[in-house]
């Protein structure tokens, strides 16, 4: 047995490693989306090369890797991006892609299945004309749900992902019933975060005591799900314990895990404990100039993380020592640090029976960067 092969064994199920990974390929893209957290359009400057990107795949397979999530910008954009899949698929790592699918043709999808690409989640982000709007493009939702039949029919899992927002919340059952009848077999959901372009078009955005008509909507809808065989699974920033967490979620939330089963890698090699977190404060270390194992044991925030970085209500929260703040990237882009997490559906609930409620408000633009953020005001008042 290789060293190799003998540190990969010894990955152990419990221990704190990178068992999954989301890498953006590229920061290329063919959409404009007018909600994008990465500002997506051009790549980066010297995004990693092939013989890089091998190397880093290399890596992860000694770290114990189990499944990587190709994304963008566009993962397909990326010249190399088959070459990626067929390597991770050898080196016995599972491989998806999460796509916007403007021209995910029916062809691409053959030439990825036959790479080892094992899943597709397509972004669709609402009705036809919402969603058109929300990424710039017009033709964008009927490209989305064209791209749904070419996945299954090249033999690979077809699943959907939407992000909540003021424009879409009212079509939510509307849009359930399209994509179940499309026959995805997993929808994830989750919050239009406060990033990116999003962070510019603050009306956009949902209001933390929204979450008392977000979620249970959310639950009902996954209650029919699971009898069409379609499971609902709500995002690391959509939640937290109130009634309807058991169809919302595959298990019980456990907190924030970036960094300690999951990675982000940016395309120019930037490493973060999670792809969603901002840039500038959570990138710890580049694979292109040093190893993996070195940047991963600078990434222990949420490993470390204790309610004594805690504050606002997610302080006197009955849940603090499971929950522990909840969602990283969007308090921090929100409030401009971590430990405090407004979108809490247990939280909106507690604040109701008192007869208040919180909204934001924004008090600082971003300044415009892949990945940024500007500052939300966090305001507490009587419940209308």
């Amino acid at each position: 047995m290789s060293e190799a092969d003998r540190r990969r064994v010894d990955v152990r199920e419990d221990a704190f490693h990178p068992r999954y990974v989301v890498w953006e390929l590229t920061l290329k893209c063919d959409l404009a989306c007018r909600h994008c957290g990465s500002r997506a359009g051009r790549p980066r400057s010297e995004e990693l090369s092939l013989a890089e990107a091998l190397e880093v795949l290399d890596q992860l397979r000694d770290a114990g890797t189990q499944e990587i999530t190709f994304i963008g910008g566009e993962a397909y954009l990326n010249p190399d991006w088959l070459h990626i899949v067929r390597a991770a698929t050898e080196r016995g790592i599972r491989a998806g892609l999460t796509s916007g699918a403007r021209a995910l043709t029916a062809e691409r999808c053959q030439q990825a299945a036959e790479a080892g690409l094992k899943s597709v989640s397509v972004s669709i982000d609402g009705l036809e004309e919402t969603h058109d709007t929300l990424r710039a493009v017009k033709g964008s939702f009927k490209a989305a749900t064209a791209a749904i039949a070419h996945v299954k029919a090249a033999g690979m899992h077809a699943f959907a992902n939407t992000q909540f927002n003021r424009l879409n919340l009212d079509e939510l059952e509307e849009l359930a019933e399209t994509l179940f009848a499309l026959g995805i077999q997993s929808w994830q959901v989750q919050l239009t975060g406060p990033m990116g372009r999003a962070a510019d078009r603050p009306e956009w955005l949902l209001q933390p005591y929204e979450m008392l008509e977000l979620i249970p909507r959310l639950g009902r809808v996954a209650q029919k799900a699971q009898g069409r065989g379609v499971t609902v699974n709500a995002g690391n920033n959509l939640g937290y314990f109130g009634p309807w967490e058991r169809w919302l979620r595959v298990h019980p939330y456990l907190g924030c895990s970036a960094g300690r089963h999951l990675l982000g890698i940016e395309s120019n090699g930037d490493t973060k404990g999670c792809p969603s977190l901002p840039s500038g404060p959570y990138v710890k270390g580049n694979l292109r100039t040093e190893r993996l194992d070195e940047v991963w044991s600078r990434l222990t925030f949420a490993r470390e993380r204790t309610t004594e970085e805690l504050w606002g209500h997610c302080k006197g929260c009955y849940y603090a020592e499971v929950c522990k703040g909840g969602c990283a990237w969007t308090s921090h882009t929100l409030l401009g640090k971590r430990g405090n997490m407004p979108y809490c559906h247990h939280r909106a609930e507690t604040l109701q029976k008192a007869g208040r409620r919180e909204r934001i408000e924004l008090a600082e633009q971003a300044p415009g960067d892949p990945f940024d953020f500007g500052r939300y005001r966090l305001i507490e008042e009587n419940a209308p």
